[in-house]
């Protein structure tokens, strides 16, 4: 117990451990356009990416699927092409008199999931590009490679 105990304390300075310990991604999404426009992309963006044709050439910007759509709360699944291991996604909205906050997160469903080469990040990241979301007035985003699995290695073109 005692060397299980220190091999704890040891690996808390781990750099591995500076990340989710579940490959998984939590972001945060800031727009000066009101909220149920944001939702109505990303709803209609996942739809568009319902079938495997959108990854024919490569990319994972296909196999979406809608669970569940309300004015607070968008939930979705992702299916990766090729493996066709599935993660889990939520957009939360939170309005407020001048912007549109949205919390994200995507979390892989395998169980062994550690490391995931930014996957759940472009989960979400691929929805808002495809929808043009990036390019719409306030758009910031913030996350982490502390609260997003291997953010700082993210290839959104190839995952």
């Amino acid at each position: 117990m005692r060397v299980l105990v220190v091999l704890v304390l040891i690996c808390l300075g781990c750099p591995a451990l500076s990340q989710p310990i579940h490959a998984s991604c939590s972001a945060t999404w800031f727009w000066t356009v009101p909220c149920p426009s944001i939702n109505s992309a990303l709803v209609n963006q996942i739809l568009a990416w319902k079938t495997a044709d959108g990854c024919k050439n490569g990319g994972e910007k296909c196999l979406y699927t809608l669970v569940s759509n309300t004015t607070t709360e968008i939930k979705a699944k992702h299916t990766t092409p090729v493996h066709m291991y599935v993660d889990d996604l939520s957009f939360s909205f939170v309005p407020d008199a001048s912007t549109c906050k949205v919390k994200g997160f995507s979390s892989s469903e395998v169980w062994y999931a550690v490391l995931d080469y930014g996957t759940n990040f472009c989960n979400m990241r691929n929805l808002i590009d495809g929808a043009g979301l990036d390019k719409q007035p306030g758009f910031t985003e913030t996350t982490s490679d502390t609260i997003c699995t291997q953010y700082s290695s993210r290839d959104c073109e190839k995952y």
